[in-house]
């Protein structure tokens, strides 16, 4: 949606397409944007019949797929890997209309390895070794203008911080993450002593248990524990640390120049998550702690030692600035323009 704005602004026409019952069908409609939704699943490579399901479901979507294109006299078709992008970019190519893939990851993910050849654009996040070609170009991963823009003195007010308050920020993702969670509730909410204020994005899942939890527990004063926040600008803006999971949100990271203890999730198609934290690690910008040895005993040690140590906590955060890409939305946009032969 980062980029459909960048696109939007340029005078270009936006929908886009989704896969019913996921989280797009809520966000798009939200902001503004017509949305196509389709019959898709995940391929679990664990269980070849549900994988065999997935991909009969992929190809049966293609020629819906195709439809939906004509109809809208779709100049170019931009793909963001995931359930939609196999069928969206074998209906573009069938077609002859231009193909931009954008890969998140510090690998290519399956639809982008099968589409790739034939792409006319792929933009990367980061420098993948060995992908290389005239259509390959780095651009970093797009961040919205809620991250990029958001104002810490009002994003403290909203969650009752004082402006020199230490604050950690704690997430995982829409569902959450459920070892990240748990650590998070028992050492910041369960136990007393704490001298940090606390924002939580617990996920779906888990927010009911956590949300009984937090009611009952001793130290809750200053956690705000929420259970979800579409854009976490004002987490971001609002926090000095983030103990997170390291997916796509690196980059939200590094677009506001935050800290972090990073715990990736260890079941990641190729491990990417540990390969985002690496990056972030060996720039000097985040710790990392493997999901099997995070506990709440070592979740308040690390949190507690940088929050108190203001000198490091502020090299961290320069570190991690300067990897940002605050351009990479507007980078990919016009990627997507010039293929599409209406470059503006």
């Amino acid at each position: 949606m980062a980029v459909a704005d960048e696109l939007r602004d340029r005078g270009a026409e936006v929908s886009f397409l989704g896969a019913r019952g996921r989280l797009e069908a809520e966000l798009v409609p939200a902001a503004g944007y017509e949305i196509d939704l389709l019959e898709l699943s995940g391929i679990d490579r664990r269980n070849p019949f549900k994988a065999a399901g997935a991909a009969l479901k992929a190809a049966a979507a293609v020629p819906r797929v195709r439809k939906r294109l004509a109809e809208r006299r779709a100049d170019v078709v931009m793909g963001g890997g995931g359930f939609v992008a196999g069928p969206a970019g074998l209906a573009a190519r069938t077609m002859h209309i231009p193909l931009v893939l954008t890969e998140a990851d510090r690998h290519l993910g399956l639809a982008n390895r099968l589409l790739a050849r034939g792409a006319d654009r792929v933009c990367l996040s980061f420098e993948i070794e060995g992908v290389e070609g005239a259509q390959y170009t780095v651009t970093g991963r797009p961040v919205g203008r809620a991250v990029l823009d958001a104002d810490r003195g009002r994003a403290r007010a909203r969650f009752g911080i004082e402006a020199e308050r230490p604050c950690l920020l704690v997430m995982g993702g829409s569902l959450g993450a459920r070892t990240i969670n748990r650590a998070a509730i028992e050492a910041f909410a369960e136990r007393p002593g704490r001298d940090f204020e606390v924002v939580h994005v617990a996920g779906s899942r888990d927010y009911r248990d956590l949300r009984h939890r937090l009611d009952e527990a001793s130290g809750g004063d200053g956690y705000s524990l929420l259970e979800y926040e579409p854009d976490m600008g004002d987490c971001l803006a609002a926090c000095d640390l983030v103990l997170a999971r390291s997916g796509g949100s690196v980059f939200e990271l590094t677009a506001r120049g935050r800290a972090s203890v990073l715990v990736p999730y260890p079941y990641a198609t190729g491990d990417h998550q540990t390969a985002n934290a690496e990056w972030l690690a060996d720039a000097g910008a985040a710790e990392v702690i493997a999901d099997s040895d995070l506990t709440a005993d070592l979740a308040m040690e690390r949190v507690s030692v940088l929050l108190g140590d203001s000198d490091r906590l502020a090299g961290m955060s320069a570190a991690a600035a300067s990897l940002a890409r605050p351009d990479a939305a507007a980078a990919v946009a016009r990627e997507v323009l010039s293929v599409s032969g209406k470059n503006k």
